[in-house]
């Protein structure tokens, strides 16, 4: 199972696309949005979101997903639920986007809500922990917490897209950096092809 939070940054579409790819190969997939990533959600998609499931509102509206069935979420402030425990058996979470305020509390060990719980316990547990950081430029205190994070184990993923695939929109550019992540997660993917193939 594979964790994708999206917090209050902007770019939730990279988040959305990897999870579309993730339950189209197969995967289980559970999804954590930030309260703050809602209202950005609506004003990067131009739609208004409904309900208690925001992201799985998202997928259905979008139609892109495969099968839901593989599909669960959970409100950032659930600790009952079992990504909260080093005993629950995820492979990997990936924040993207990750805002400067999430990363600070992942690198502090600021576990206030089940995203940074769950990244909490991906580091100590020794499990991939992707965070793609929103933001530019960077601060000194953000550089300074992307280098905490990657010493306690986290892998920082900026989403600077490959211009070598020679991308023809924005869909194009998310589809590259959705594809990087695939990659560092060890999964196929077909979204852009590797340099040189």
């Amino acid at each position: 199972m594979i964790i994708v939070a999206i917090t209050g940054a902007s770019g939730p579409i990279l988040g959305i696309r990897l999870i579309e790819e993730l339950l189209r190969s197969g995967e289980t997939v559970t999804g954590i949005p930030s309260r703050g990533s809602i209202g950005i959600m609506e004003y990067e998609l131009s739609f208004s979101i409904t309900g208690k499931s925001p992201l799985t509102y998202v997928l259905e509206k979008r139609g892109t997903a495969a099968d839901l069935k593989n599909f669960k979420e959970y409100d950032e402030k659930d600790f009952q639920a079992s990504c909260a425990s080093g005993s629950s058996d995820f492979e990997a979470i990936v924040v993207a986007p990750c805002s400067m305020k999430s990363l600070s509390a992942i690198a502090n060990g600021y576990a206030d809500n089940l995203i940074t719980r769950a990244c909490d316990v991906a580091l100590k547990e020794k499990r991939k922990c992707l965070i793609m950081p929103r933001e530019t430029p960077f601060n000194l205190i953000h550089i300074e917490n992307m280098k905490k994070a990657a010493l306690a184990g986290a892998l920082i993923v900026p989403p600077v897209p490959g211009f070598y695939t020679k991308p023809q929109t924005a869909d194009d550019i998310v589809d590259f950096i959705t594809g990087k992540i695939l990659n560092l997660l060890g999964k196929r993917q077909e979204l852009f092809k590797s340099w040189g193939e």
